[in-house]
């Protein structure tokens, strides 16, 4: 499904505009999620996590207001969705300065990019590889 074109002035916030495009995880339309059905049982946990699709929505208005960084941040986490949270911890512990080697930050980056499709996140890591290597606040292979 390809992503519509959004105009912020009209569709900003999405919750109140452009409800019809937002889901959980589950498929629940965001309508969907009210006390009576949550208290029923009807929304598990997993639908209160934001969509991929709603970040890259998100990312859109942002980009298009002209808030290219915030655009960027949202694309990256639509790609996080697809890796585990305990993942995601490790991750983030691996890119502490002095905390991995460069092939090893390469290797996380090889992973993103083949295992989840995370072709954003990869080039974040690679490019944190390259920094730290400059700056010299790179792990020692022992």
């Amino acid at each position: 499904m390809t992503e519509p074109i959004l105009d912020p002035s009209a569709d900003y916030p999405l919750s109140v505009h452009r409800e019809d495009l937002l889901f959980t995880p589950n498929g629940t339309p965001i309508g969907g999620i009210t006390m009576d059905a949550v208290m029923s049982g009807e929304i598990a946990a997993s639908d209160l996590r934001i969509t991929p699709q709603t970040l890259r929505l998100q990312a859109q208005i942002a980009e298009k207001v002209g808030r290219r960084q915030l655009g960027s941040n949202l694309r990256r986490a639509a790609e996080m969705t697809a890796i585990s949270d305990e993942r995601v911890l490790q991750i983030y512990n691996a890119l502490r300065p002095n905390a991995s080697t460069k092939a090893e930050l390469d290797s996380i980056a090889d992973e993103l990019e083949t295992q989840y499709g995370a072709a954003l996140l990869a080039g974040l890591v690679r490019e944190a590889a390259d920094v730290y290597e400059r700056r010299d606040i790179l792990a020692t292979s022992e």
